[in-house]
């Protein structure tokens, strides 16, 4: 049994996928970033960081894993799947998670901060983050054009970009035109792991299709009190 430490954010929805793409039984334990749970001391000791996600794997002697990318790699492992075992698949897929949590995910989330969250708009830095997000959207078109995953068979690294690429519009980031990206976030929406995965720890508002509503407003001011922290 795996316990999962989470909140509803790409990162945290990347554990919540693997672990049903991969049929392991698991508790979910919320963690309220907006109270501060993520900073307790006994939440500390699973992960130093003060991040989610974070999971104990009660099977193994309570060992804690944490970082999002290290938890899908020991996830894939422990099971035998969504990561090739050969040297050469297994790097192929790692390269295409790293280029996630090195790329999307930092850059996605810098947009976030200067697009939704500041309360000042810095446009120079807003257009950077955003210019610089659809830059790494054409790198993962380009792939899927002639791949219909990215390492191959589907694996964690489209589940990590996925859960990323899929918040484009909370980034405001355009995806005109890159139609292979498109198909291949279709493809992967239709699978039903995926979509109880991003119902975890709870289903959240599809904010990306309303940003201006009052509940994309409230999130929005939710996580300006979590920047603080």
């Amino acid at each position: 049994m795996i316990d999962l430490y989470t909140a509803p954010t790409p990162n945290g929805w990347k554990a919540s996928v693997t672990l049903e793409e991969l049929e392991i039984p698991y508790e979910v334990h919320l963690v309220n970033l907006m109270a501060g749970d993520q900073k307790q001391p006994e939440y500390l000791k699973i992960n130093p960081n003060g991040r989610i996600p974070a999971i104990v794997d009660r099977d193994e002697g309570n060992f804690a894993v944490f970082e999002s990318g290290a938890i899908m790699i020991y996830l894939a492992e422990k099971t035998g799947r969504l990561l090739p075992a050969d040297r050469k698949g297994r790097s192929l897929v790692i390269q295409w998670l790293m280029f996630q949590m090195g790329g999307i995910g930092p850059m996605m989330g810098q947009a976030n901060v200067f697009f939704r969250y500041f309360p000042e708009k810095i446009q120079p830095a807003i257009d950077r983050y955003q210019n610089e997000c659809r830059r790494l959207f054409e790198v993962l078109d380009n792939r899927l054009k002639d791949n219909e995953y990215l390492a191959g068979d589907y694996s964690i690294a489209d589940i990590a970009n996925w859960c990323w690429v899929r918040t484009y519009k909370w980034s405001g980031v355009n995806i005109e035109g890159l139609d292979a990206l498109r198909a291949w976030m279709d493809r992967i929406r239709a699978r039903p792991a995926v979509e109880r995965g991003i119902a975890v720890p709870f289903k959240m508002p599809d904010l990306s299709e309303s940003t201006e509503s009052e509940s994309a407003k409230e999130f929005a001011k939710g996580a300006q009190t979590i920047l603080q922290r």
